[in-house]
């Protein structure tokens, strides 16, 4: 909602082609660099995975005290996650997105740097590039993720899950687009994913015949709400650009209890928005073409 910034939020490619479009005009956005080679993790600033952090013990209320680069968990004024209930209509930039059918390649980590998210997760990495233009700044898919129950809140409403997809621009800035998931009809959109869920911590899968449409990911009624926020794991860094669709994709009761079999409650409150603006696209986005 995979589009982010260097610590924070998850990709893999494909070979198909879609292709939407959004109608929006334009809004300036703060973005932070990540820096490290093309190569590396998208969260290399600092060595995370020897600072232990998690969602329990160690959770979000501690992180800032663990480490002086954990600083911004407790006194940055754009964190994520936040509630979107109130945003305010305004033009943003046009958004425009080409995602294709990729392999499969699923991670399983605990306390790991080199993902967005440094705690419990599930990602899907992608070694192509799919691409998201936010304006007339290009950002390449690295990975999505997810989060169990939703980090974003709408008016409130907190979701039983919510999916990250993680992009990085050629200069190291990040974006994300959040999907919020409600329960509903079974999505066989997931199903890839789903049938191939680590239930060990640390394993990795990488499935080369198995292939995901990430198009299919996304839902089909695309408006989004956008917002300047931060990583919501450590080290909280600001500056990343969200993205957050406010339809919902459904899941089945079954995908949801499968998900959450495999990972749960690793979702950071809600933060303050204090005096950021949260927009709300004035048109529907991602029309597909």
């Amino acid at each position: 909602m995979p589009l982010l910034l260097t610590s924070d939020p998850h990709a893999c490619p494909p070979a198909g082609r879609g292709c939407r479009i959004a109608h929006f005009t334009l809004v300036p956005f703060l973005l932070v660099a990540c820096g490290g080679p093309e190569s590396s993790p998208p969260h290399e600033a600092i060595a995370d995975h020897e600072i232990h952090w998690d969602y329990a013990q160690l959770g979000p209320a501690d992180w800032a005290t663990l480490s002086s680069e954990f600083a911004a968990c407790g006194v940055g004024e754009r964190q994520s996650p936040i509630d979107i209930g109130d945003a305010v209509p305004a033009p943003v930039p046009a958004l425009s997105a080409t995602f294709r059918p990729a392999e499969l390649h699923i991670v399983h980590h605990e306390h790991r740097a080199d993902i967005i998210n440094t705690g419990h997760s599930v990602q899907v990495n992608y070694p192509e590039s799919d691409t998201l233009v936010i304006g007339d700044e290009r950002f390449e898919l690295l990975q999505y993720h997810f989060h169990t129950p939703s980090e974003h809140r709408v008016a409130g409403r907190e979701f039983p899950a919510e999916v990250h997809f993680v992009h990085r621009a050629a200069d190291g800035r990040l974006a994300v687009i959040g999907v919020l998931i409600e329960e509903g009809e079974a999505n066989p959109a997931y199903e890839p994913v789903w049938q191939n869920l680590p239930s060990e911590k640390g394993r990795e899968i990488h499935l080369e015949h198995v292939t995901v449409d990430v198009d299919a990911l996304l839902p089909r009624e695309t408006a989004s709400v956008r917002y300047v926020g931060s990583l919501t794991t450590p080290p909280c860094s600001e500056g990343v650009e969200w993205i957050v669709m406010t339809t919902p994709v459904s899941m089945s009761g079954a995908q949801l209890a499968a998900l959450r079999a495999v990972l749960s409650g690793n979702n950071r409150p809600i933060q303050p928005r204090h005096d950021r603006p949260v927009l709300r696209a004035m048109v529907p986005e991602l029309d597909a073409h």
